[in-house]
């Protein structure tokens, strides 16, 4: 096993364990603790982990948030299986929204260009990626910029967000669970999402697998205010049917 991979692995059990030791990990993969640690520092740079004694804790449990760059760069081939199978949920006309994401930014990529749709975001990313779409009506939520996600929030977009209705929001998530819903770390920014469901007639949520488990400080809505979820084959055996018994679909592809 390549390094990248090996990091990758440790990644994903990271996030899914809550942490991981280098004892474990270097009897798992059979290298020595220093290839671990190397592997953990790696990590560390990226800022997806943070070292502890003995191991490490995944950025999302320490209250961190990675920036957008650094999101963008993780888990890209599931993302981009995600993107392509939300086309099948766009309408042939009308309005879609999408949220500030680095999924929801690889959907913004692959839109269509023989039907013509108003796209509604706040995400910058998103935006500049669309601005010469022709076959796009593009709206750009107005607000405060928050530089680590590119997302615009508080008053100014949510006014925006309560006087718009679109046919399907395409959201984005920082974790997701029966228990506690759909959270995000930021309390504006989880005011914006609560407000884009509220907006839309169909709420899809496009999320890789290491979201689901997580739990973050702020909830935006629940799992049973969803219509489908996206996600990737990386998922857990039993956690689609336990998402599904909450409410809404679940595709992995």
């Amino acid at each position: 096993m390549y390094a990248e991979e090996r990091q990758q692995v440790i990644l994903e059990r990271a996030r899914r364990d809550g942490r991981v030791d280098v004892t474990g990990l270097a009897s798992e993969f059979d290298v020595t603790y220093e290839t671990i640690r190397r592997d953990l520092t790696a990590l560390e740079r990226h800022g997806v982990l943070r070292r502890v004694h003995g191991g490490a804790i995944p950025v999302e449990r320490l209250g961190f948030e990675p920036t957008l760059n650094v999101r963008d760069s993780v888990l890209t081939e599931e993302k981009e299986r995600i993107a392509k199978a939300a086309l099948d949920e766009l309408p042939e006309e009308g309005a879609i929204l999408l949220d500030a994401g680095t999924t929801t930014g690889r959907l913004a990529e692959q839109l269509p260009t023989d039907r013509e749709l108003t796209v509604v975001t706040n995400s910058l990313s998103i935006a500049l990626t669309l601005t010469t779409r022709t076959n796009i009506n593009l709206m750009l939520l107005g607000g405060r910029l928050r530089n680590r996600t590119q997302a615009t929030v508080d008053a100014w977009a949510l006014r925006s967000l309560s006087e718009s209705f679109v046919d399907v929001a395409f959201m984005a998530t920082n974790g997701i669970s029966v228990e506690r819903g759909l959270t995000t770390p930021d309390t504006t920014e989880a005011e914006v999402k609560r407000a884009m469901i509220a907006s839309s007639r169909r709420a899809l949520l496009l999320a890789d697998h290491t979201k689901v488990g997580n739990d973050h400080f702020a909830r935006f809505a629940g799992v049973e205010q969803l219509d489908k979820i996206i996600t990737d084959t990386g998922l857990a055996a039993g956690l689609a049917d336990e998402l599904e018994s909450a409410g809404p679909s679940v595709l992995t592809v």
